[in-house]
């Protein structure tokens, strides 16, 4: 009988309950968690993001939580570049890795590769945001067609961020976003990984991130913000755009209550797990589904 991948992949939107499946897993196989959310990178935001708890860090090990500050800019480059060591550490020991999170970007990396795409200065994209707000979907992507066909013709109705991002690809480089994503190759050898997708009914799912906020907000969340806050960062650094830290943020600085910060945060909670949603049936549609 053949030997089973040593390499899980374990996706899903935020409040899903990923996480906890890792747990069962990791217990069942002898695995070692490692983070696959670019969120959870970030030190400073333990409680915002929903780390593993220290007892289950304890319990099972953790790689690659919680290893970056604040002020550091971590690019999907980036964390390809400190999971692939540690992959290679696992596979020479034998012993399984679990890689859970939400962020799509680095399971495509993985399986179907890294594109060397240029950064997008700031004003490039928000200019591009702009214009998608004030020339709506259909008239944004039909301009779009004219730039990158594949994408505009590929990226599912109502999908605002990746419509964006082909945009302000494109416009920047000059060159389409289609023509960078087919110079890869996958991180992860063909038939070394096998992947699943956390997949609940989208009630549920909204009802979980609700409940999750107001358990992020009794156990510190505000405090968490606040520390973020003293520090003056960059506003543009990936840690002050997590979910929560501008709603919590404004309720710090006095113009919204505590009440409609929570309800903010929640809304954000539920766009971002939407967001999640669509990513993954579009780009992992072949993968198991578990509710």
């Amino acid at each position: 009988m053949s030997r089973p991948p040593l390499i899980e992949l374990i996706a899903g939107p935020t409040a899903s309950g990923k996480s906890a499946l890792a747990m069962a897993r990791a217990r069942e196989i002898g695995a070692v968690i490692l983070n696959a959310d670019s969120q959870q990178l970030y030190a400073d935001l333990r409680v915002l993001t929903a780390r593993p708890s220290i007892e289950d860090e304890t319990e099972i090990e953790h790689r690659l939580y919680g290893v970056a500050d604040a002020g550091e800019a971590w690019s999907v480059g980036r964390w390809s570049r400190a999971v692939m060591p540690i992959l290679s550490e696992l596979a020479e020991a034998g012993r399984p890795a679990l890689l859970v999170g939400g962020t799509g970007l680095y399971f495509s990396a993985l399986t179907k590769g890294l594109a060397d795409i240029p950064d997008v200065p700031v004003e490039v994209r928000d200019t591009v945001e702009q214009a998608f707000d004030a020339e709506g979907e259909a008239a944004f992507r039909s301009r779009l067609s004219t730039l990158d066909p594949q994408a505009a013709q590929r990226i599912e109705m109502g999908d605002r961020q990746r419509l964006i991002r082909a945009m302000a690809v494109a416009t920047h480089t000059g060159r389409a976003l289609s023509e960078w994503s087919s110079d890869t190759t996958p991180l992860l050898a063909p038939g070394s990984w096998t992947g699943s997708v956390v997949e609940p009914d989208r009630a549920a799912l909204y009802d979980r991130g609700n409940r999750r906020v107001e358990s992020m907000i009794e156990h510190g969340a505000l405090d968490e913000v606040q520390a973020l806050l003293r520090r003056n960062l960059d506003p543009t650094l990936p840690a002050m755009k997590a979910v929560g830290v501008r709603e919590l943020s404004a309720h710090l600085g006095g113009s919204i209550s505590r009440d409609d910060a929570i309800a903010a945060t929640q809304q954000a909670t539920r766009n971002y797990a939407k967001r999640q949603l669509t990513w993954f049936r579009n780009q992992t549609a072949d993968w198991p589904r578990a509710a």
